[in-house]
């Protein structure tokens, strides 16, 4: 889909060009969804030798002139990648230890660099720290289960990581998103707010307006991480923008500002929401999971698309699907009380 133009004028600094050092044999282990979505559309723009690893069961219209190699990392099928060779591959669906190992054993011998993409909830949120760098405590590793859920979430990533360097050692990279933001998120978290801000007028806001917020654009973090494979670096690496700091109600305007829209953030009680909203953090003891440190990430390719940029897009494309019902979403009369409470 190509790029929505602001309804506001907005310097967009985002995925500048770079000069191209060759093409680079990728295999991505996912790649039809949101994240892996993003990364395959770069790659592809930078001339890559791109081959997706999938089930093979969605997304199957996307990429047709890609080659795919279906497998199941649930089962631990990957016979398809016997007798390949890679520059590098890009870990986008690894989500417990098992499917890390797995896949090292079925590409042992045969690639370069391995990116694994983790999350930033791999952080102890708890730790005392104001600013987060990559150093910051993670918590203890999840080796107990495979079940993914909110709680078992990060720490199975941390025991992911952890299989990850074990396995391929200076070759391994770690990419730490934080939340993402852009079209084709399943999450709809930045869509709602998005949604919200584009319709205009009173927006309630169940939340502390002061909050700190952060998300990246899908399109930045996949040039990070097309770069890191360019430039075959390794390390660990926040993946968290915008490039200044916001809050929850800053977010919310720059959201207006990007689809035309004029708002007004008018806070209200949080209990009447009866539940979180989407990007929000209930205790400020936990605002450090929002204030992650993103300088070494910029220093080696990270760009920052505009709020406002990212904005556009997402509405752009919600439209374009629809409009549909939003993976998360208030009940009317949660909604209607809320609106009533701003006064709406």
């Amino acid at each position: 889909m190509p790029a929505v133009t602001p309804a506001v004028p907005v310097a967009d600094t985002s995925r500048a060009a770079l000069a191209k050092v060759g093409p680079v044999k990728i295999l991505v282990l996912g790649g039809t969804s949101f994240v892996g979505r993003a990364i395959v559309e770069e790659a592809l723009s930078r001339g890559d030798e791109l081959t997706l690893f999938s089930r093979g069961r969605t997304g199957t219209e996307l990429f047709p002139d890609v080659a795919r190699l279906v497998g199941d990392r649930s089962s631990g099928d990957y016979a398809a990648l016997a007798g390949t060779d890679w520059d590098a591959v890009v870990d986008v669906s690894g989500y417990v230890p098992r499917h890390v190992a797995q896949a090292a054993g079925a590409l042992a011998g045969s690639t370069g660099r391995y990116l694994f993409i983790s999350t930033g909830s791999v952080y102890d949120w708890s730790s005392p720290v104001d600013v987060a760098d990559e150093s910051a405590p993670r918590l203890a590793p999840e080796l107990g289960t495979e079940e993914v859920t909110p709680r078992s979430y990060g720490p199975l990533k941390v025991a992911c990581e952890d299989e990850a360097l074990a396995r391929f050692g200076d070759r391994a990279t770690l990419v730490r998103p934080g939340i993402v933001a852009g079209p084709h998120d399943q999450t709809d978290r930045f869509t709602w707010w998005a949604r919200k801000a584009a319709q205009g007028g009173i927006v309630p806001l169940a939340a502390r307006p002061d909050q700190p917020v952060q998300v990246v654009d899908s399109r930045d973090l996949a040039h990070l991480v097309v770069q890191l494979l360019h430039d075959d670096r390794d390390g660990t690496y926040n993946a968290v923008g915008p490039a200044e700091p916001v809050t929850l109600a800053g977010l919310v305007e720059a959201c207006a500002r990007g689809t035309g829209a004029t708002v007004q953030v008018v806070p209200v009680d949080p209990a009447l929401a009866g539940a979180p909203l989407p990007l929000t953090v209930a205790d400020p003891r936990f605002d450090i999971g929002m204030r992650r440190s993103a300088a070494l990430a910029r220093g080696v390719g990270l760009t920052a698309t505009p709020l406002e940029q990212t904005a556009a897009d997402v509405v752009a494309w919600d439209r374009e699907r629809g409009v549909p019902a939003l993976a998360v979403d208030l009940p009317a009369e949660r909604e209607a009380a809320l609106r009533a409470a701003a006064g709406a």
